[in-house]
């Protein structure tokens, strides 16, 4: 069999589940709070006179829970198959999402205490929905196009930047903000659970493509303690932190700066929609050059990207087109940067412990994108501008990317670590 058809061959068996995998993150955990929030500054000022940062603040919430909880999901998905713990997650998701549409309308010191209390449950059920959960299955189906495949899956963040920004705002001028919440979680309950709890699931033994496994059908790579010892592990969650405190509160606080710039509500839903699509690009353009360049030459630059939009949102006068190229440059770092975490740890780690060690890599991209806004906002607040944030963020976005310079070649085996069997196959 030709390169060429063991290629078609990866997509022609995997493709139900790499549609599945797609949806699921779209309607997950991961894009969907990152995409609302910002849509919510105004509608709570306006109801409650809650300050911005105390508006940005459940998406820390959020973030910093789920982080943590990532590495155990992790684990969860290599112990007992990525299916229950992908699809149970994206219910339960789906489902406390909604419930913040219940929100009391009462102006009291608890409301606000009460709108965390239900971010923080959306955290702790919500992180089986992200990328930790489907990317595992995506890597057990694809070896030759991983880096496209794994680019596709993660389309489902930009498809996320695309949609949600697009019906957020318009569900929140016609109906309110709380009837956003319940509507958006039709996303997971409707669109994404019935089609991934019929197409979604790993590979059987004989499924698999080549080169995964032993000898003995046991999935190969090293040991989460081993990979905590190698420092390229820590190169890249160095890498992954830096770039996602940069990143984070930009994403979030963009149609705060863009007001500030004069820009009305519609016009920066736009400019969001052309940030998903930057997030489409840059998925798709970055796993076909994973497949044929090593990772660092295609990682900087691409990551340098966001330096760019910056210096755009730095100027006196930001222009829609100068606002929309922003956008653009912005979400198409977002997009390799995500590819890159998936990507890296099935490259340099393996797949047999593979669910744990990609939680321990998620964990700074989730507690920092968690953070960022936070910080974003309290230099808003305090300053009366984010100018200060974006200087510290255009140095951040060069240096986190010029990290992964330093990663040197991929490994050609895994001699360290005792593989693991993969649960389902053992079941078949």
């Amino acid at each position: 069999m030709t390169v060429r058809e063991q290629n078609r061959g990866e997509f022609s068996l995997g493709w139900k589940v790499l549609l599945a995998g797609v949806l699921g993150v779209m309607c997950g955990a991961s894009p969907i709070p990152m995409n609302i929030i910002g849509f919510t500054i105004a509608p709570l000022q306006a109801e409650f006179g809650w300050t911005i940062t105390q508006i940005v603040l459940p998406i820390t919430i959020f973030g910093i829970i789920a982080s943590f909880l990532a590495p155990f999901f992790g684990w969860l998905a290599d112990r007992y198959g990525v299916r229950p713990v992908a699809l149970l997650s994206l219910a339960a998701f789906g489902l406390s999402f909604a419930s913040v549409s219940l929100m009391p309308t009462t102006k009291a010191a608890s409301t606000l205490y009460i709108y965390y209390a239900l971010w923080m449950i959306i955290g702790l059920v919500g992180i089986g929905s992200t990328p930790v959960s489907w990317s595992r299955a995506i890597n057990l189906w694809f070896v030759k196009k991983r880096g496209l495949a794994l680019g596709i899956l993660l389309l489902g963040t930009s498809l996320a930047a695309i949609v949600v920004p697009f019906l957020a705002p318009r569900v929140i001028e016609g109906y309110g903000w709380r009837s956003m919440f319940a509507v958006v979680a039709l996303l997971p309950l409707c669109v994404a659970l019935p089609v991934g709890y019929f197409l979604f699931r790993e590979p059987t033994a004989d499924e698999r493509p080549a080169g995964l496994a032993s000898e003995g059908g046991t999935l190969t790579g090293v040991t989460l303690s081993t990979a905590l010892k190698d420092y390229r592990f820590w190169l890249i969650w160095l890498s992954i932190a830096v770039i996602a405190a940069a990143f984070g509160g930009a994403f979030v606080n963009l149609p705060q700066m863009l007001g500030d710039r004069g820009i009305d509500a519609k016009a920066a839903g736009s400019v969001m929609m052309v940030l998903g699509l930057g997030i489409f690009a840059g998925r798709i353009i970055t796993g076909l050059l994973l497949d044929r360049f090593w990772q660092g030459i295609v990682a900087f630059p691409l990551l340098c990207l966001p330096a760019i939009s910056c210096y755009i949102l730095l100027g006196a006068e930001v222009t829609s087109p100068l606002a929309m190229a922003a956008g653009f440059l912005l979400g198409f770092a977002a997009g390799a940067e995500s590819d890159l975490i998936a990507y890296l740890t099935g490259r340099y780690f393996g797949m047999a412990h593979y669910g744990k060690i990609y939680g321990m890599l998620y964990m700074p991209f989730g507690l920092f994108s968690a953070l960022s806004p936070l910080m974003y906002a309290r230099v808003r607040d305090t300053t009366g501008s984010y100018d200060q944030i974006l200087w510290v963020a255009l140095v951040a976005y060069i240096v986190g990317g010029g990290l992964l310079l330093l990663l040197g070649k991929y490994p050609e085996r895994f001699d360290s670590g005792e593989p693991v069997a993969n649960p389902v196959a053992k079941a078949a």
